[in-house]
C-alpha cells in the first residue's frame, strides 16, 4: 500500500535531505523510522524534492510502499515515535499506486526569510541575518522579472549537468513580516538546485544598488551562471508545501 506523508523538519543539524554515505540526513532518519514500523524491512522513500544542508521544510512530501496494513493515523503516530524531535510527520494518507510524489506534483512553494535589523542569535539558524538596509521597493519590482516560463540557467548551480533548466514560476513576491524581517515567496512547477537561493542572492545585490532591474533581465537572458551573483545562505530557506 502506498502512503503520502507530509514532513516538517529543522535542517540545521543535517547534511541535507538525500542519503549520503556516513552522514546524517533527513532521508536516513525517515527510512530508519519506516524500517522499525515495517517489520524491520527497509523501504526506499521517494521525495518531492531534495533540500540542501541547513534548509528547512514545513511541507516536504514523500511517499512509501509498505507491506503492512496500517491506518494513516497509526502510521503517523508510529513514525513520529521513532523520529528525532527535529523531524515530524504532520499528515499521512493512502494514495493510488500510480501516484508519484515527484511526478504528480503540480507546484511547489518556497519561502526565504531575511532579517535587515539587529543581529538575532536566536534566529541565526532560521533567518538569514543580513543586518543591513536594502532597497526593498526596488526589489519588489525586480522580483517580478522571474515570473513566467524562463531558462533559469543563470541561477542554477552546476548547470552544465542540466540538459533542461526551463521552469515556470507562477508567483514571486516580497512581503514584510515584523519590524525588520522580510520573506521572499516563490511558487512554481519546479525548482533546480540552489535556484531559489541564487535568485534571492541576485535580488540582494540589486537591493544594495549594485545592479538594476534591467541588469537582472539581461542576466536571466544570458543563461550564464557566472553573471548570476552569489548564493544566499541556506538557513533562510523553507520548502513550505507541495501541491497535488
Amino acid at each position: 500500500m502506498r502512503y503520502l506523508l507530509t514532513v516538517a523538519y529543522d535542517g540545521s543539524n543535517y547534511c541535507g535531505y538525500q542519503t549520503q554515505p556516513n552522514k546524517d540526513t533527513i532521508q536516513k532518519q525517515l527510512e530508519e523510522a519506516v524500517q522499525k514500523v515495517n517489520n524491520n524491512i527497509l523501504k526506499p522513500i521517494q521525495a518531492a524534492g531534495r533540500t540542501d544542508k541547513k534548509v528547512h521544510a514545513l511541507g516536504q512530501a514523500v511517499h512509501i510502499d509498505l507491506d503492512i496494513n496500517i491506518t494513516p493515523y497509526k502510521l503517523k503516530r508510529a513514525l513520529n515515535s521513532n523520529l528525532p524531535n527535529d523531524i515530524h510527520i504532520t499528515n499521512t494518507k493512502i494514495v493510488d499506486d500510480n501516484f508519484h510524489v515527484r511526478y504528480s506534483a503540480k507546484s511547489k512553494r518556497y519561502v526565504y526569510l531575511i532579517n535587515l535589523g539587529e543581529y538575532n542569535p536566536i534566529e541565526r539558524n532560521y533567518v538569514f541575518q543580513y543586518n543591513y538596509k536594502l532597497d526593498i521597493k526596488s526589489m519588489k519590482k525586480a522580483i517580478k522579472v522571474f515570473k513566467g516560463t524562463h531558462d533559469f540557467r543563470a541561477f542554477v548551480t552546476e548547470n552544465k549537468d542540466k540538459a533542461n533548466c526551463v521552469r515556470t514560476i507562477t508567483k514571486a513576491s516580497i512581503r514584510k513580516i515584523g519590524k525588520t524581517k522580510y520573506e521572499f515567496i516563490f511558487e512554481g512547477t519546479g525548482f533546480l538546485r540552489y535556484q531559489v537561493r541564487n535568485m534571492v542572492g541576485i535580488l540582494i545585490k540589486l537591493g544594495e544598488g549594485k545592479i538594476t532591474k534591467e541588469d537582472l533581465k539581461k542576466i536571466l537572458e544570458s543563461k550564464d551562471r557566472t553573471k548570476g551573483g552569489v548564493t544566499a545562505p541556506a538557513e533562510g530557506l523553507y520548502l513550505v508545501n507541495v501541491v497535488y
